[in-house]
């Protein structure tokens, strides 16, 4: 799909680059880099909406830096030299776009793919892109030139004599074959441009009749052939030195100032210096970030070994770390963070500056050619260029960035985005009134901007976040900690079902938080994380769940309903009886059965629990328990009666104990009314659990305990058979307590 279309723009050989040749030959690593790199990416079929876009996008640029490429080995050298600073302009937009590109795509391949993506990402930001130095002189003549033969006063034929010479000579036109070539160039783009662009035509045609009138001149006074000599070997050089580059790329980048990177300092998944070193169950030291990344993907065995791991936890190495930071010291190297590396990449520069860079020299002059609606930048659809604004004949001016805000108003709100997501990459760097204002907006830009969306979303950034809160800890910011929450709350929320891979710092963090200012909305947090059954364990041995225990006896309300519906939500693992003792938790939830809105959430968490044995003696020890189940059954709500006749239907199916304990609570009657009035589910439980209770008081002094840890019994549909026929006869004395209110409601 993407490699197709990036291959129809071939790349140009470097030594068909007239001009501009470092900031070429720079460019051309690049697109052979990420064109050899585009199908293991497509092949990874990032198949999502958003990763088909950004594979699209990734093969436009692909395209776009082809053709400056292109551009740079067809076109005039005279023209190019003169439209230096809009070419620099547009490298650097194309470096931009690809690094953005493939920021954006290393988050949606596997790790492995990933790590080669981050560290192409890493050389794009490190890429230097400038114009040459021994073009300058040739670009300073010609705008010169330009200036003089529009002005009033000519400066007379020698003078432009000189000049030209001095740029044919700084372009190496030199040879009656280069001269030929350089006038080929400029009739091809004349056919190219047509009528369409007389400015630029004009220019065109003004540097070929320079040529045509004093070309052979000049070169006739170049007849040195060791002068033509030494330019070929410049050719050459330059040509071996980017097939080096491409070739030594990988090998260059584990020597430092001559020092090669020992091996246990490299990650086994990215094969780079490592930022921040963890061991893992292996006993091999990863990158924390890459390592978290390789978990998040669905891997649970050693990136080296291939062996399966035992457990996912990562344990730093302090001692690597250390050794790491003493040999970059040693050597003058700074090791980058790579969770900031893997992010959306720089936003584009503006046109409007594009275009004012390229006319910085030529300002303010006066020329009697028309150059009315002129852009001196590479021809390109893509392109958008500001019109100059002719004063009178003589006379033209840039529209300056400043006074052309107007123009861009349409993308004035996208290019704030922009710039908004290029500082949140950063967000940690910042200044600490930076971040704040930041954080504060971003539940905002989740509203307006869907690419910022899906970019806050990924564990980049939650981690971020975190960092951010825990920096707000530590400098008692009680506000940050209040912006913090609530634009983490946001961005989880975003996340839905699709939440990324969160490390134990960050439940640390969380519970750090509980019995500050900023409880509540730690509190609600966690009840986000806590509907991912894979935060179960960490929000446990976070320390969390002890503080949830404590608010549980606390008398406040506003966080004790949150505390509840973790509990809740985290006792449908499995394993949570083994998070947490029942013989503790069960009396803490006494006296919210009690409670309207809360008495639902308890109940399931009795019913939970009662899978264990311990559970269940503890909830039959606890005074007042089975008691405020059976209250429940009295209320108006079927689902609240749902749940209760669920609970005390297993705790019964266990052991005849039980049975005696509900019914003495004068169950009968209560249930008797919710299997004519409940729910159908209800009705049939209540039915089933009517039936037990009669076998069991017919023999009652029998004893058929089952072994521990039975499931729940599946349900049976009994709602087909007359329910008063079921519950007359051995259960009549049990109205005698509770019968009158039950009698009423069958009525």
């Amino acid at each position: 799909m993407g490699s197709d279309a990036a291959s129809v723009v071939d790349i140009p050989s470097p030594r068909d680059i007239k001009v501009h040749r470092q900031m070429c030959i720079e460019l051309i690593k690049f697109v052979t880099r990420i064109s050899m790199l585009l199908p293991a990416i497509e092949e990874a079929r990032p198949g999502c909406n958003s990763g088909i876009q950004v594979l699209c996008q990734l093969t436009r640029a692909l395209v776009k830096a082809k053709e400056i490429l292109q551009h740079c080995s067809e076109s005039s050298k005279l023209y190019l030299v003169l439209t230096g600073d809009s070419i620099l302009s547009r490298c650097k937009k194309s470096r931009n776009l690809l690094e953005q590109s493939l920021s954006s795509v290393q988050n949606m391949v596997p790790v492995m793919l990933a790590t080669e993506i981050s560290q192409l990402v890493a050389d794009l930001r490190a890429g230097i892109f400038s114009l040459d130095p021994s073009e300058e002189e040739a670009r300073k003549v010609l705008s010169e030139l330009l200036h003089q033969y529009t002005s009033t006063t000519h400066s007379g034929e020698k003078h432009v004599f000189e000049a030209i010479q001095t740029a044919m000579r700084s372009l190496r036109i030199t040879s009656p074959k280069d001269l030929l070539i350089e006038k080929r160039s400029i009739k091809k783009q004349l056919e190219k441009v047509g009528e369409g662009n007389p400015p630029k035509r004009k220019i065109l045609l003004f540097f070929l009749n320079l040529l045509n009138k004093n070309g052979k001149s000049i070169v006739a006074e170049h007849t040195e052939n060791g002068s033509l000599q030494h330019e070929d070997s410049l050719e050459i050089e330059n040509q071996f030195e980017v097939e080096s580059r491409l070739r030594c790329n990988d090998a260059q980048r584990d020597i430092f100032n001559g020092s090669v990177l020992p091996d246990e300092f490299k990650c086994p998944l990215s094969s780079r210096l490592m930022y921040d070193p963890v061991v893992i169950a292996s006993g091999q030291t990863c990158e924390r970030f890459w390592i978290e990344k390789w978990f998040a993907q669905g891997n649970d065995t050693c990136p080296k070994t291939k062996r399966k791991l035992a457990h996912m936890s990562l344990t730093p190495n302090n001692s690597m770390k250390d050794l790491i930071s003493r040999w970059t010291a040693a050597h003058g190297i700074s090791v980058l963070d790579p969770s900031v590396q893997a992010t959306v990449g720089h936003s584009w520069e503006s046109s409007s500056t594009s275009i004012a860079s390229l006319s910085s020299s030529m300002m303010d002059i006066s020329i009697n050619i028309d150059f009315s609606n002129i852009s001196l930048g590479i021809s390109d659809a893509s392109i958008v260029s500001h019109p100059l604004h002719a004063k009178t004949p003589n006379d033209f001016s840039v529209v300056s960035p400043e006074s052309s805000g107007n123009f861009h108003k349409g993308q004035s709100d996208e290019s704030m985005h922009e710039l908004e997501l290029e500082r949140l990459v950063r967000l940690n760097l910042l200044s600490w009134e930076s971040q704040c204002s930041l954080v504060g907006n971003i539940r905002n830009m989740l509203k307006q901007n869907g690419e910022a969306s899906n970019w806050m979303s990924s564990e980049n950034f939650i981690q971020k976040l975190f960092r951010f809160l825990k920096d707000a800890q530590k400098f008692h910011d009680q506000d940050a900690q209040l912006l913090g929450c609530q634009s983490l709350l946001a961005v989880l929320e975003e996340c839905g079902s699709n939440l990324p891979y969160l490390n134990d710092d960050a439940f640390v963090v969380l519970t750090s938080l509980l019995g500050s200012e900023v409880s509540k909305e730690a509190l609600v947090i966690f009840e986000v994380l806590s509907c991912h059954q894979n935060c179960h364990h960490k929000i446990a041995v976070s320390g969390a769940l002890t503080i949830i225990l404590e608010i549980l006896d606390a008398h406040n309300r506003e966080l004790q309903e949150p505390a509840i519906k973790i509990l809740c939500n985290m006792s449908g693992s499995s394993k949570f009886g083994s998070l947490i003792a029942p013989s503790e938790l069960v009396p803490k939830l006494v006296p919210f059965l009690e409670d309207t809105a809360l008495a639902r959430n308890c109940v399931i968490v009795l019913q939970n629990l009662c899978v264990k044995e311990n559970a269940r003696i503890a909830i039959a020890e606890t005074d007042g328990c089975i008691a405020s189940v059976v209250k429940l059954l009295e209320r108006d709500s079927r689902k609240d009666q749902e749940h209760a006749v669920d609970f005390l239907l297993f705790l019964c199916s266990q052991r005849v104990q039980y049975c005696q304990l509900v019914m003495d609570e004068g169950v009968i009657p209560e249930l008797v009314s919710v299997s004519v009035n409940g729910n159908n589910k209800a009705k049939a439980m209540a039915l089933e659990l009517l039936r037990l209770l009669k076998g069991e008081f017919r023999d009652i002094g029998e004893s058929h305990e089952p072994d521990v840890d039975i499931p729940k019994p599946s349900t049976v549909d009994f709602t087909q058979q007359n329910p008063c026929s079921k519950a007359t006869g051995i259960f009549g004395k049990f109205f005698s307590k509770r019968g009158s209110s039950a009698a009423k409601r069958i009525k």
